[in-house]
């Protein structure tokens, strides 16, 4: 005996309602596939480039004239570091104690103690000719108030392949190149324990650090 026609109409519809639940769960995987997706991408850190507007600034004045710093948005442990010792003004008075005409210039010894730090290496740490990095000894995550200012290329140095990968450059110098480059040039005498030649003959003093901006 055939099917009747209610019976037709009756199969018909229940097709329809499991399309339209299959249609509908679907639609749910697929919006709740895209929603993961995006979060993940969302939650991703976004790459921060070395300097912006709102980079902070920093004026040495010193007994040979002013030096503006321009600290790095990318390394913030660092500048950070950096950034609360000029606030509590301990690099006052403190000298640039170790100078290399064609290497760098040393200051931040200061008399207290601060807490060490983690390097911040990652990518673009280039110890480039008016940057300045932290100074450290030769254990990792060692470094806490001294700093230097590269006189020249020092990460392209053969005889240091692994200086760009050692020391944290957190800035650049804005202003008062010739001041950098005349600390560099004064005298100096041997370190009577290494024989170095870096001792200042006359030191030049920090006489205040400054946030300018």
């Amino acid at each position: 005996m055939a099917p009747s026609k209610n019976r037709r109409v009756t199969k018909k519809k229940s097709s329809n309602k499991l399309s339209l639940i299959i249609g509908v769960i679907a639609l749910i995987v697929i919006v709740a596939v895209a929603f993961a997706i995006i979060s993940e991408f969302a939650n991703k850190p976004k790459p921060t480039s070395a300097y912006s507007d709102t980079s902070t600034k920093v004026q040495l004045q010193t007994t040979d004239g002013n030096i503006t710093l321009l600290l790095r948005d990318d390394k913030p442990i660092t500048t950070a570091n950096f950034i609360n010792i000029v606030e509590n003004g301990w690099y006052s008075n403190s000298t640039f104690h170790r100078v290399i005409s064609y290497f760098m210039i040393q200051g931040g010894a200061i008399n207290r103690t601060i807490p060490a730090i983690s390097d911040e290496i990652g990518n673009n740490n280039r110890n480039l000719p008016y940057t300045i990095a932290m100074a450290k000894t030769i254990q990792p995550n060692s470094a806490t108030s001294e700093f230097f200012i590269n006189k020249d290329d020092n990460g392209n140095n053969p005889n240091n392949p692994t200086f760009d990968s050692t020391y944290t450059v957190f800035g650049k110098v804005i202003e008062g190149q010739s001041v950098v480059d005349k600390i560099a040039n004064g005298p100096v005498t041997a370190n009577p324990l290494t024989g170095e030649m870096s001792v200042p003959v006359n030191p030049v003093t920090i006489i205040s650090a400054t946030i300018i901006s």
